[in-house]
């Protein structure tokens, strides 16, 4: 499970770095890579939140590891 972990903070990096462009700059690094609404854009957006939801489940697990 520890590769899931590690896969979806990566997602979820990518997801805040992608945001900090738009937010600071106006600059949407995956369409500018992979095209406004091609599939594969959406795929990306998909996964990184499925990536932000699934990191939710950290916090039930560092508060089970201090107790």
């Amino acid at each position: 499970m520890k590769w899931l972990d590690y896969i979806a903070l990566t997602l979820t990096i990518i997801g805040a770095i992608v945001w900090g462009l738009i937010g600071l700059f106006q600059f949407n690094l995956v369409a500018s890579l992979f095209g406004e609404s091609s599939l594969f854009t959406r795929v990306i957006y998909d996964l990184v939140g499925l990536s932000g939801i699934y990191m939710l489940t950290t916090y039930g697990r560092i508060r089970q590891s201090q107790e």
